[in-house]
């Protein structure tokens, strides 16, 4: 597996680079805030439907939670894109034993409050309003091994257009109940969660 790695420059470089990225192809991104237990870290799920995502999340968790961030990428993305070990990126091989080690990974960066893990759920890229939620079940291996250290946290992120030529991004957040421990559990409690927002996203006016 592929570990991040600390290097300060090259964070910040690539830090820029996403501000600079955001701000020149969306109009802007749209959240609320939540509470959080600062002596936790932070689990946060979230659906995936584009390129777009980690870098949309890497904002509002940069501007929201104030921790480090870490996201779970597929292996061959951080391989073809290397310096995003640089960024909080570790890789995830779903046909590989090396899957235990990165579940391992993520549950051991859950032990230090200062950290945010983001993970995918779905496994692979899904319609933005996409009805049901497929769920692998790495999630709930890595809030097992990791379990009362961190705050579960989902999120759903959706893109319109509206009326700009940029489009407009609009990410829903949830405090979930870490008792949901099992694979159907954390499936169906996410599932009442997203079609709650995709309701709301979709009875926006303006």
């Amino acid at each position: 597996m592929v570990r991040n790695k600390r290097n300060f420059f090259i964070r910040w470089v690539l830090h820029a680079y996403v501000l600079c990225t955001i701000k020149r192809h969306l109009h802007e991104i749209n959240f609320h805030k939540i509470e959080t237990d600062p002596d936790k870290s932070i689990l946060l799920l979230a659906n995936h439907f584009s390129y777009w995502d980690s870098l949309i999340l890497y904002i509002v968790t940069r501007k929201l939670f104030k921790r480090k961030y870490h996201v779970m990428v597929r292996e061959d993305t951080t391989v073809k894109l290397h310096y995003l070990k640089y960024a909080g990126a570790f890789s995830v091989n779903k046909k590989s034993r090396d899957m235990l080690q990165s579940l391992d990974y993520a549950a051991e960066l859950l032990q230090s409050q200062q950290n945010l893990v983001l993970i995918f759920p779905q496994g692979k890229l899904y319609s933005n309003f996409v009805s049901d939620i497929n769920f692998e079940k790495g999630a709930t291996k890595v809030m097992a091994k990791a379990e009362g250290k961190f705050q579960l946290i989902f999120a759903a992120t959706f893109i319109q257009y509206m009326r700009h030529k940029k489009p407009t991004v609009t990410v829903y957040l949830e405090n979930a109940a870490s008792a949901t421990k099992t694979q159907d559990e954390l499936k169906n409690a996410y599932q009442q969660f997203y079609e709650k927002a995709k309701a709301e996203q979709t009875e926006i006016i303006i």
